[in-house]
Order: structure tokens, then C-alpha cells, then sequence
């Protein structure tokens, strides 16, 4: 986002790494789907001062989530998973409980990767050294150690997109009972070595003699999850992953190709299923998606208390990115470094948005301001991710004119800055979403008036209607 009147920003990654307090970053670049580039920048530890290389292991968070995906799919490619099947026909120690409001409820494979399954448990919290790990039995059930309740349905299955941990957690249950083997054993199989992913792995904890780690830091650059320098990911399926930027990388090329046609890792047919999006949100069977045309691209954060990461891949020119964070604004990080990798590389897909100045008096002050409240008769296929990542009632328009108005969502003490595209259309610039920005558009009708708005992300919209 770049306001009217100021120029786009030519900082340094140094300089941008110094000023988030973000020790150690590895980025890989991809070009029609191989990869030109693969190198660490900064420390991996800032006390010792040992350099990242393209090697380092980082947590990778929900970035997790698409390996543990591409596990399933080779599984079905080779006839042991039925993407559409009730999954309790395959789970043995543990079956998604039966639910009064929902006493049919039929949960499936496709569902649960693509965050339609209808369950709890957004995501999983670090664990630090020391501290007891909870088995998959004891997070699915909610039972200590494990620190998140029980893994229910919350919507009907299929009815609304809802990012779930929890709903990842039980894929990993399916791939364990049907394989009678852990989910690192099978992914080392299914995804690791076939595409010689060496240092990579679904790691509940990670020996503290492991060499070569980025270590975590914490908002001030400063180590933290001490002694050993990393916390505990045993949700392995949503968030165990630790790898490295070369391996990701070759997981990227390796989803390209497959999409692509070059690479046999997957069935181009199942490629193609995992690259589209799943009724109603915006993942397929594993990533988000976004844009058409050459801008369509696949993609995933992961973010951990002290590890953020990313992966990108462009599905008509073949590139990609990937980005590994050991500090606690290495979100923030990633964006920018996105951002400028988007920028050099003319990708189609979110190009810098520039709000313009509009003219004193232009809209009179009032038009906007006032509560909206969400359309009840809105299709959800219509409002997509946005029932998840901005679930959100009433709205609240302030602000003294509409060259400076404000959004406030009920319930919340935040007043986020809307700065004009157009007359009526604005950008939320401090509302973060993955690959794009929140928009909101005002409907003027025939008789003058003001009478609804509609937030956008992607292709999903947001209907409210004025009180």
C-alpha cells in the first residue's frame, strides 16, 4: 500500500531485517519452475552470530499444512485414500463425534484440507522446552498436556470456509491409521525423498544437538525458548514441519511441475484438483489460491510465536518463493520482501496499490458515515474467506470527511484508516491479509443516498446493509 504523494520505498533487506529485529531470513526464487536462486541472509543465532545458508532449518508453522496435503494426495493417487469418503470410515482410535445439530454430518478428506470440514481449533500454541507433548489421541480429545480443547464441529461440514488446525490434525489421524505408521515416516516416503528433501521433517521436538537451526527470537531480536534456542511443534499434520530453504523449494518446483505437466510427483489431473478452489472459501486441497489467468498463484503462511514462513508458486509462468523467518516480526518481514520479489519479477497478482487524494468537498462528509450489518440473505459461495478471516457482524463507518474515513468492526477497539482508490471505494491498509488487500466499496443508489457497502478480498465480498 503506498499513500498519494509518496514514492515507492527502495530499502535494503539489511536495513528492513535490522528494523523488524529479525536475525536470519532464507529466501529461494523460482523461474518457469526451477529454482535460480537459494541463499540465507543474516544469523541464525544472534548471540553466537553463525550465518543462515540455504541449508538452515527453520519451523515452518502452517506452511505444514500443504506437505501433510501432498501426502494425501499421493495416497490417493496410489488408491489408499478416497478424497470423498466419510473419514470415519478410516479413523480407529479416534471418530469425529457425532453431533446432534448435525446428526448426519459427513466429514471428508476434501474437506479437511480445504478448511471446509466445519471444525474448532484455529491453531496450536508453541511448547516450550521442557514442557510435556501431547499425543495425537490427547490433542484430538483436548486432554493434557495438550493446551487447545477437544477438535468438534462448529458448522455443518461443508457449509462455510473456517481455518482449522483441527481439521488438518484429523487428516494426519486418517494418513496414520490407514499407513499403521507415523506422518514424518509416511511423508518421508510419499514427499521427502522423492524429492530429496534430506533435512526435512515432521519433527515433534527437535533434538537440541541438531546442527545448523535458526534459533527463535523474540520482538526485540533477542533468543528466547531457552536453553536450546526453539520450541515444540507436536501438532506435526497443521504445524510440525522443519525444513529448509532448498528443500521448500524443491517442493514448490515439485507442485509446479505436477500442475505444469513436467514433473511426475503428482497426476497432472490431481494437481490441477488441488489447485482449485473448494467451494465456498479460497482453498483448493491444501493452498490458498488466488487470481486468474497469469496471475493465478498458490500459496501458504506459517506463522509460530517466533518462526514466520512462506511459499508461493506461479502456476502459468512456473515461478515461485519461498521466505523462512526466525523472529517475531518476520511476518512483517516476509510481506515486504514478497512485495519486492513481486515487484522485480513483474508478477501480475498484487501489484502496488496507491490511494488517491480526493478533492475538498468531493463526497459530502456524511455519505458513509453510520452502522452496517451483514447481509443475511448472502450466498456464503459469495462471501468465501471472508466468513473466516473477517467474520464480522456490524461495522461501524466514522471519520470527519470521506477523504479520512474509519472502519470499526463491532466488538472491536480498533479504528482502521480507509484511504480512497476511488470516490467510493477504499483500501484497509492496516487490515492484514494473505497475497492482497481488503477493500471496501459504497453503494450510492439512484436516489442519492448511501444505503450499503461491501468489503472485498480476492473474490470474495462482504454484503452489509446500512441501518
Amino acid at each position: 500500500m503506498i499513500q498519494a504523494g509518496d514514492a515507492q520505498p527502495a530499502w535494503s533487506l539489511s536495513e528492513r531485517m535490522s528494523h523488524y529485529r529479525v536475525p536470519g531470513v532464507a529466501v529461494a526464487i523460482l523461474r518457469d519452475g526451477k529454482v535460480v536462486s537459494s541463499r540465507g541472509y543474516g544469523v541464525r543465532d544472534s548471540v553466537s552470530r553463525e550465518p543462515v545458508d540455504a541449508q538452515t532449518l527453520f519451523s515452518t508453522g502452517s506452511v505444514s499444512k500443504v506437505v501433510t496435503a501432498a501426502t494425501t494426495l499421493r495416497l490417493n493417487a496410489a488408491g489408499k485414500l478416497d478424497l470423498d469418503r466419510n473419514v470415519n470410515d478410516y479413523l480407529k482410535q479416534w471418530r469425529v463425534p457425532a453431533d446432534p445439530n448435525w446428526p448426519e454430518a459427513r466429514v471428508t478428506l476434501r474437506m479437511l484440507m480445504s478448511h471446509t470440514g466445519g471444525f474448532n481449533v484455529h491453531g496450536f500454541p508453541d511448547l516450550q522446552p521442557g514442557e510435556p507433548l501431547p499425543s495425537l489421541l490427547q490433542t484430538l480429545n483436548g486432554q493434557p498436556p495438550s493446551k487447545t480443547e477437544a477438535v468438534r464441529l462448529i458448522h455443518a461440514p461443508g457449509a462455510q470456509q473456517d481455518y482449522s488446525g483441527g481439521g488438518v490434525t484429523i487428516e494426519q489421524a486418517v494418513i496414520e491409521a490407514v499407513e499403521a505408521r507415523g506422518l514424518d515416516a509416511v511423508a518421508r516416503r510419499e514427499v521427502f525423498e522423492p524429492l530429496r528433501m534430506r533435512r526435512s521433517g515432521f519433527i515433534a521436538e527437535l533434538p537440541a544437538t541438531t546442527a545448523n537451526v535458526a534459533k527463535a527470537h523474540d520482538e526485540k531480536g533477542q533468543p528466547t525458548a531457552l536453553p536450546r534456542g526453539w520450541e515444540s511443534f507436536p501438532e506435526l499434520g497443521a504445524s510440525g514441519l522443519w525444513t529448509n530453504a532448498d528443500d521448500l523449494a524443491g517442493f514448490v518446483a515439485a507442485l509446479l511441475g505436477s500442475y505444469r505437466g513436467s514433473s511426475d510427483f503428482l497426476p497432472r489431473a490431481l494437481a490441477t484438483a488441488m489447485m482449485t478452489e473448494v467451494a465456498p472459501g479460497n482453498f483448493g486441497l491444501g493452498p490458498r489460491l488466488n487470481g486468474a489467468g497469469r496471475g493465478r498463484v498458490f500459496h501458504h503462511g506459517g506463522a509460530n510465536d517466533h518462526y514466520y514462513a512462506w511459499i508461493e508458486g506461479h502456476l502459468d509462468s512456473g515461478d515461485g518463493l519461498v521466505v523462512l523467518t526466525n523472529g517475531a516480526e518476520g511476518d512483517r518481514l516476509i510481506t515486504e520482501i514478497r512485495n519486492a520479489v513481486s515487484d522485480a519479477a513483474h508478477w501480475p497478482l498484487n501489484e502496488p496499490v496507491r490511494s488517491v487524494i480526493l478533492a475538498p468537498g468531493a463526497v459530502a462528509s456524511g455519505d458513509y458515515r453510520g452502522r452496517y450489518r451483514l447481509d443475511p440473505q448472502q450466498s456464503m459461495d459469495l462471501r468465501g474467506v471472508l466468513a473466516d478471516m473477517f467474520d464480522v457482524e456490524s461495522l461501524e463507518i466514522g471519520g470527519g470527511d470521506a477523504r479520512a474515513i474509519t472502519l470499526q468492526a463491532a466488538g472491536s477497539k480498533r479504528i482502521h484508516p480507509l484511504l480512497p482508490l476511488t470516490p467510493n471505494r477504499y483500501v484497509a491498509p492496516e487490515i492484514s491479509v494473505p497475497a492482497t488487500t481488503l477493500q471496501v466499496e459504497f453503494h450510492r443508489g439512484g436516489d442519492g443516498r448511501v444505503h450499503a457497502l461491501t468489503v472485498l478480498c480476492g473474490e470474495s465480498r462482504a454484503h452489509y446493509l446500512r441501518e
